[in-house]
């Protein structure tokens, strides 16, 4: 099977898109009860890898995995400094104490904290965000008229194969963004080392859709080059229970594939 190169899929019709239907990933989700999708995007070849093809070109609102773009146009924008700059919170009552407290987006994206990233974006402005994610080419382009919902409520959607392109295009440098900014990127969503790999990534929890959505996207790096960019998203109808999942899944993915 020929394969088109990352840089091109934006602009074909993800219909044309061709990927490389995995079964060991499908045995993962099967084993896992999981109804969802896992897509890996190979840097050197573009070769896409995919558990459920068709489910891995459409389109679901991104909630917290926004959190990687929203940074770097946060940072671009000028919006804060750096990622150790400390934001307010707002001082209201969070779902999570953790949240509760003014802090850095360093910290915040290890915590998954929505009221910081919402100030953010505020700062932001809606204007310069609906240009920064046109620029970006991320998902549908789509924010509407609320600066601090669109990612978590739509209208903004993004599928798993976009949000690995997305991934590749900025880590390959190939999206006009500072070089400094891509790299405090890359900083601050360092996960694991898996093997010879360092895994950088970011969870997400839709709860604006039904069922629930529960994302994990990121990318491989060896010897601090991209060696692949993946996405997972899956349904979340036992919330305990496939919230829980979603790392996992995705961990066993990737290892089936050879990255251990």
């Amino acid at each position: 099977m020929r394969f088109l190169g990352f840089f091109l899929l934006p602009l074909v019709a993800l219909a044309e898109v061709p990927i490389e239907h995995s079964a060991e990933l499908s045995r993962i989700f099967q084993e896992q009860n999981a109804r969802g999708t896992f897509v890996l995007l190979e840097a050197k070849t573009g070769k896409l890898i995919a558990h459920d093809p068709e489910r891995a070109a459409k389109r679901f609102i991104p909630a917290s995995t926004f959190k990687i773009p929203n940074t770097l146009i946060g940072l671009e924008a000028g919006a804060v400094k750096s990622v150790d700059e400390v934001l307010p919170y707002g001082g209201k009552p969070q779902p999570f104490p953790t949240w509760e407290h003014d802090m850095p987006l360093r910290e915040a994206i290890r915590l998954s904290a929505v009221p910081i990233y919402q100030e953010l974006a505020r700062r932001i402005g809606l204007a310069k965000m609906k240009e920064s994610v046109a620029r970006l080419e991320y998902g549908n382009h789509r924010i509407g008229t609320i600066v601090d919902r669109f990612w978590l409520d739509g209208p903004l959607e993004i599928s798993a194969i976009e949000q690995t392109q997305f991934l590749a295009r900025l880590l390959l440098g190939r999206l006009p963004y500072r070089p400094e900014n891509v790299a405090a990127v890359k900083e601050i969503t360092v996960l694991e080392k898996l093997g010879e790999y360092e895994v950088h990534g970011k969870t997400g929890w839709c709860t604006s859709s039904n069922p629930d959505i529960g994302w994990w996207v990121g990318w491989l790096e060896k010897n601090g080059e991209l060696t692949a960019s993946f996405a997972l998203n899956i349904d979340v109808l036992d919330e305990k229970a496939d919230i829980a999942k979603r790392v996992p899944i995705g961990r066993a993915c990737l290892q089936a594939l050879g990255y251990k």
